[in-house]
């Protein structure tokens, strides 16, 4: 598989390096290792990279380097002055760059993804004076476009998109777009392709983050879905197809992330694993990890939520139309979720466990309607979608999913906008 990712525009900036010495020259680099050997410059400077390792202080990585006590003294006083050196943490980026004759010439420290710490020496050869600043990464916003599939290679969205050089992070995001119509857990298959448009957060040039996915395509069994993001006014941002229908369904496919597999399904008649018993197994069960993040379907109202008998932890919701989901065997439930709490579509309600009667970590989940347990999957695909874009904003909608589409299939930019 072949992953093309190119950028198409950088639409804002939204940060500007500034601070002694007028610009973000001396931001850090990234390092991986620990201090790295010297690096002789022409002019004699001596420059060491490295990251912080475990139970550090600023003066004792500074001391690592023979740096002389008055010399790392002026630093960490100055540093103190604007940035609290308890806030060090293990395993950040730092830059040291001293001139001959013992004088500090830079000192650079990422503190996260938004500033860094830098401490400058005098250009006057005989003043020993330092001044330290808190400084702003410069920061863009980029429209990006990634096309990628599944493959034998690559057979989960989230090993696709790492495949292409994305995180996790994208793949959550992409996934959430199309939560109404495709089971990430079940529907894919090999052949499926798929290209994103998204907003992508770049830091001194570099990608440092995502924000909206902005529209998409895929193509999942020979089944094409389409999705773009519009705001009707007067309300939030949403995701439509191509003809104006809403994404949204009243609940979502899936109650977990899309890595999981169904390992029971809805059953009349099932052998209990613990019990060694025929009985009816009223839910699907999902294999996930110990500690996997569990949502609720649908928007609703906290019944119960605790520790169950045989269910273990279980949060039970209600919604409208007569529905309400059950979650079970939980290893904890999210702050919040209790008796009369309200709940979002997609809020995190717990994390899945192996609590009652369970022989190993996975999500039990279930769906009753009137008093009636019905087949989770089944129950999706009975549901309508979310309401249209009205008829009158149909025309503003048909401009942007134009553009959309123009840029998703645009193949006359190749720049490549990733670090490497």
């Amino acid at each position: 598989m072949t992953a093309g990712l190119r950028a198409l525009s950088v639409c804002l900036v939204v940060g500007v390096a500034c601070g002694c010495g007028g610009s973000s020259a001396g931001s850090p680099g990234i390092a991986t290792s620990t201090p790295s050997a010297d690096i002789v410059l022409a002019n004699e400077a001596r420059t060491v990279e490295g990251v912080v390792p475990p139970n550090a202080t600023l003066a004792g990585l500074l001391r690592d380097y023979e740096l002389p006590e008055s010399m790392v003294s002026r630093i960490v006083t100055a540093a103190q002055s604007v940035f609290d050196l308890r806030r060090l943490r293990v395993r950040q980026p730092y830059r040291l760059v001293t001139l001959p004759g013992d004088r500090l010439s830079e000192f650079t420290y990422e503190i996260d993804r938004d500033a860094f710490l830098r401490v400058v020496g005098s250009q006057d050869t005989v003043s020993d004076e330092v001044e330290a600043a808190v400084v702003p990464y410069v920061k863009q916003r980029a429209l990006m476009v990634l096309q990628a599939g599944i493959d034998q290679e690559h057979s989960s969205l989230v090993g696709s998109l790492e495949a292409s050089g994305e995180t996790v992070e994208l793949a959550i995001a992409f996934a959430d777009v199309f939560a109404g119509e495709i089971d990430f857990n079940n529907d894919l298959r090999q052949g499926d392709r798929f290209q994103l448009l998204y907003d992508a957060q770049l830091r001194e040039g570099k990608p440092s983050g995502y924000g909206d996915v902005q529209a998409a395509e895929f193509i999942n069994d020979g089944r094409r879905f389409t999705a773009f993001r519009y705001a009707v006014p007067g309300e939030g941002p949403a995701y439509y197809d191509e003809n104006g229908r809403s994404l949204k369904r009243m609940f979502l496919k899936s109650p977990l992330p899309f890595t999981p597999r169904v390992t029971s399904r809805f059953s009349t008649r099932r052998l209990h694993p613990v019990l060694g018993t025929y009985r009816a197994h009223l839910g699907v069960d999902y294999r996930a990890a110990e500690g996997t993040p569990v949502r609720t379907v649908a928007a609703g109202r906290v019944v119960s939520a605790g520790w169950n008998g045989g269910s273990g932890r279980m949060v039970r919701i209600r919604h409208s139309d007569g529905y309400e989901t059950y979650y079970l065997h939980l290893s904890a439930i999210a702050k919040g979720i209790h008796a009369g709490a309200r709940v979002t579509q997609g809020q995190q309600i717990g994390r899945v466990g192996s609590t009652g009667l369970a022989t190993a970590p996975h999500l039990d989940y279930r769906v009753r309607k009137n008093g009636r347990f019905l087949n989770p999957t089944a129950v999706h695909r009975s549901l309508p979608p979310g309401n249209p874009i009205p008829p009158e904003h149909l025309q503003a909608f048909e401009a942007i999913r134009d553009l959309a589409l123009a840029r998703l299939f645009d193949t006359s930019d190749t720049r490549v906008a990733r670090a490497d």
